[in-house]
């Protein structure tokens, strides 16, 4: 069975609006809810209403009964590694054990610029990602209590050389994006990782993620069969939940 998600993104909208939209997808049976790590919004107005990510991650956690969640995905470079993985732990009580630690090494340099982070380079940020990998699970392990799920670790991205080996390396899950034939290849690539440092590659959940076009709804048959396991409907407000349940029902 493929499971079916949806991310809402926290921008041009009000906090009951997501509220009242996260509670509706749990309730509607959805298997994942997910928002995103950014301080602005990505689209639309620049300076219109958004908010944080891992601070709804804990609202959407208390609030919620049977959906997984998480951040696709949170970016390493705002949070010290450990302090983060405590966070997570932390929301993944509140949830009864449903999150997943999303991360990814960062790329929107506007959030950077305003919060003071130093944006580097695009190689430079995957070395830091790198580097916090092996310490966000060893703090996760060292943690007193431990986390109450499997909280698995994704990372997000679709970066052949560094990006996926990461993932074949360190990751229960990984998420890209598409189109069927670029996401085939991805996965490709992963599995070639996976054999290379000597991991089975059946053990890295594949998400993939789309948004509620026509033209990218219609993909989810040839996703899966290229290998995804897990689909994420990106959903803008006003939060139509109805592309992410009518694809459910499809792919039951």
């Amino acid at each position: 069975m493929t499971l079916v998600g949806v991310q809402l993104h926290p921008q041009h909208c009000s906090l009951d609006d997501l509220r009242t939209s996260w509670k509706a997808a749990d309730e509607a049976g959805l298997d994942s809810i997910w928002t995103w790590d950014h301080f602005y919004p990505l689209y639309g107005e620049p300076d219109g209403d958004h908010f944080e990510g891992w601070s709804l991650l804990a609202a959407m956690a208390a609030d919620t009964k049977q959906a997984k969640l998480g951040l696709l995905v949170s970016c390493n470079s705002y949070r010290n590694p450990e302090m983060a993985a405590d966070m997570t732990r932390t929301i993944d009580h509140i949830s009864g054990g449903r999150v997943y630690f999303g991360i990814g090494s960062g790329w929107f340099e506007r959030d950077y610029a305003e919060y003071g982070f130093d944006f580097g380079t695009a190689g430079s940020r995957l070395t830091e990602l790198r580097d916090a990998l092996p310490r966000i699970i060893n703090r996760l392990h060292a943690l007193k209590p431990a986390p109450v799920g499997p909280l698995p670790l994704l990372i997000g991205g679709g970066g052949e050389k560094r990006t996926l080996k990461y993932t074949a390396q360190y990751a229960d899950a990984h998420n890209t994006f598409g189109p069927p034939d670029v996401y085939a290849h991805k996965m490709k690539v992963l599995d070639d990782w996976c054999a290379e440092v000597g991991r089975d590659p059946k053990q890295i959940e594949r998400t993939v993620a789309i948004d509620t076009s026509p033209e990218q709804m219609a993909w989810a048959e040839d996703l899966v069969a290229a290998g995804a396991t897990h689909i994420i409907v990106m959903t803008p407000a006003p939060f139509d939940l109805g592309p992410a349940l009518e694809l459910k029902e499809r792919l039951a």
